[in-house]
């Protein structure tokens, strides 16, 4: 069992629970996919539960405007990879839980790689199309996941348990277009904390062998009235994915530009991904502003490229080739600048 029982003295006081029950949990794993806002609070919960192991995928770093409301971070973190700052401040909460930071955007056969692992995901992320991916997985591999959301004042969970309850595609349908984010809306830190606090409880019920029902949760962060509503009438008989098993997310070209969430910054992935050689990149890269590489990561900004604001530009480039240009949220912009400085 990881670590010493007598830290879980109080969880297995639970009805129910006891050494059984923890020993249970400190077998399995999660896949937490997303440490922002809502994914920090459910690993940081998982963790301290005794979880045995928690993968951390995150294909973003550290930003200022993150501080806000998720809580792993702080301002010697800024610049950091979130997967691994997240990891770096799990380990000292529990170092008997075994805790491997993935920094990439996961697509294809690498996602279901790890959920192949997982007893359960839990979604963190903040895009539907994501979520979507996270669904073919689960529902592909049979590993439960749980969904969550929140922006504005007002958040909601699903979770999503295959063979028992509609999937997400069941009710939520064509992919949705987004009416409002954390850019457009803000987001209130309390609900997202409430958000991912109700994620792990749901996650820690899955991996210790509880039934989970398919209720759509919905959270009122101010007002703190909330809904509890049945999605089983939602099953689509002819679902695409978890009926007629078409995984068309799992399977779509990742390729191109990607406007982020909440701040002017654009993800650029380059066709056929490639490990780069970080020392000759991060080299090249000194002769036109100040860079260096942490933990396998160049962050820097550049001396003359300027943003629409006429802010620096600045440049994030991962180990397998994809990049965040900061700065700017024009993805033709953030093409030509990896295009000029990394390479096509």
């Amino acid at each position: 069992m990881s670590g010493d029982v007598h830290r879980y003295h109080r969880q297995m006081l639970l009805p129910g629970w006891g050494e059984d029950t923890q020993r249970r949990l400190s077998e399995s794993s999660a896949l937490v996919v997303g440490v922002g806002a809502l994914g920090s609070v459910s690993a940081e919960l998982l963790v301290r539960a005794g979880v045995g192991r928690v993968v951390l995928a995150d294909r973003d770093v550290v930003e200022l405007t993150n501080l806000q409301r998720q809580l792993l971070y702080s301002e010697d973190d800024l610049g950091r990879a979130k997967a691994v700052a997240a990891a770096d401040r799990l380990r000292r909460i529990n170092s008997g839980v075994m805790l491997k930071p993935v920094v990439e955007d996961l697509r294809g056969e690498r996602v279901l790689e790890l959920t192949r692992g997982a007893g359960v995901i839990v979604d963190g992320t903040d895009n539907f199309e994501t979520r979507y991916v996270l669904n073919d997985a689960a529902v592909a591999c049979g590993v439960p996941m749980v969904y969550g959301g929140a922006v504005g004042t007002a958040g909601m969970v699903l979770p999503v348990v295959p063979g028992v309850g509609p999937c997400l595609r069941c009710v939520s349908g064509e992919l949705p277009v987004a009416t409002a984010t954390c850019d457009t809306a803000g987001v209130l830190g309390p609900v997202t904390a409430m958000v991912g606090a109700r994620q792990a409880s749901i996650a820690l019920q899955l991996l210790t062998g509880r039934d989970v029902r398919p209720l759509l949760e919905s959270i009122d962060g101010l007002g703190g009235e909330g809904r509890l509503l049945d999605v089983t009438p939602l099953k689509d008989g002819d679902c695409e994915c978890c009926v007629r098993r078409r995984f068309e997310f799992l399977e779509r070209d990742d390729e191109g530009a990607v406007v982020l969430c909440g701040r002017d910054s654009v993800q650029v992935t380059p066709a056929g991904r490639r490990r780069l050689d970080t020392e000759s990149v991060v080299a090249s890269l000194r002769a036109h502003g100040s860079f260096d590489a942490d933990q396998g990561v160049i962050r820097g900004r550049f001396a003359a490229e300027r943003g629409e604001r006429g802010e620096a530009i600045g440049l994030f480039v991962f180990g397998d080739g994809r990049a965040i240009v900061s700065g700017t949220s024009d993805p033709a912009r953030a093409r030509s600048v990896y295009a000029r400085y990394v390479g096509a």
